[in-house]
């Protein structure tokens, strides 16, 4: 199977197709993947369902190099982290995998790149190297071959001139930003935006104090003058990303599904409609691992939404507390 395929799934039938494959080729190819699998006692021929995949812990990133795939690294992407912490660390064989991933995804959720000029607020990503959203970022930027398109570092004042102008003239314009700093925007500045899309990626980090998402959304939509803020659902351990128009539900793009795991049992996976832990198969992690488990909390809608409620209150379990001998 060829990994593009993946990129042509029309319906659930072909992407548990796809997830049982994927599964098969990771057991073969991942050694660390076979390894976690092998604690659990896992039958490869046993799993003939896609709710019968392990799915990886999201803290083996930061213990191991997770790979499938003897290339040569492309590049690798790290997660931000406090001084002295340890981040997770997504090595990338096929960069072609991940930059195909963001502009379908981006394609399907709102159309053509090209029809919006791109204003960045992401200072805390810029400060920092490695980060797979600047990265993503940075592509769409010149993908809208807009010339006022760009990065916004902290130059809030020349921001807020371009966003204005831009949205009064009638220019579509997707401001995408931190939320720390979309923050720090409305408190300098007043906007009554007709023609842009607000797109939080959530995170304080360490800036603010954390706001729940009700409490956050309703600041930047009264600061903005817009009736909904966008927001999207990607990290570094992943190479697709899920956009939510508001209320924190999010759609996902057909290679991409979310099951919710038992919070007090991580092997059993709850039905819809209730709260868990978020598993994600991502299927575009063909060479790293297409099977997580995150340390956020949701519920799953259906096969293409599901909503973020939080993250698990509890420390980082390190992946090879799993894997000692």
């Amino acid at each position: 199977m060829l990994p593009e395929f993946i990129f042509k799934i029309s319906n659930t039938s072909e992407f548990e197709s796809c997830a049982l494959a994927s599964f098969q080729f990771q057991w073969e190819h991942n050694a660390v993947y076979r390894k976690f699998c092998d604690l659990l006692a896992v039958i490869p021929s046993a799993i003939n369902q896609v709710e019968k995949i392990p799915f990886l812990p999201i803290q083996f990133f930061k213990e191991f190099n997770v790979l499938a795939s003897t290339d040569a690294i492309q590049t690798t992407f790290t997660s931000s982290g406090t001084t002295g912490s340890v981040t997770s660390k997504h090595h990338v064989t096929d960069l072609s995998l991940y930059e195909y991933s963001f502009r379908e995804s981006f394609n399907l959720h709102y159309g053509n790149i090209e029809e919006y000029t791109v204003l960045a607020l992401l200072p805390s990503y810029l400060e920092r190297n490695g980060s797979s959203l600047i990265y993503m970022v940075d592509c769409l930027i010149k993908d809208s071959k807009k010339p006022e398109s760009g990065f916004y570092l902290n130059d809030y004042n020349g921001l807020s001139k371009t966003l204005k102008r831009l949205d009064a003239g009638g220019e579509k314009v997707l401001l995408i930003g931190v939320s720390f700093a979309l923050l720090d925007l409305v408190e300098q500045f007043n906007f009554e935006l007709q023609n842009t899309i607000v797109m939080e990626t959530g995170g304080m980090k360490g800036r603010r104090k954390e706001l729940i998402r009700e409490e956050l959304h309703q600041i930047l939509k009264k600061g903005f003058g817009v009736a909904e803020i966008h927001s999207e659902y990607g990290m570094t351990e992943l190479l697709s990303q899920g956009y939510s128009n508001g209320k924190g539900i999010f759609t996902l793009p057909p290679w991409v599904q979310v099951f919710m795991r038992d919070t007090e049992d991580a092997l059993q996976l709850v039905e819809p409609g209730k709260t868990g832990g978020i598993n994600v198969i991502d299927l575009a992690n063909h060479y790293s691992c297409p099977f997580i488990a995150t340390q956020d909390l949701g519920k799953k809608i259906d096969d293409k939404h599901f909503e973020i409620l939080g993250r698990f209150d509890t420390s980082d379990i390190r992946g090879c507390n799993l894997m000692v001998l």
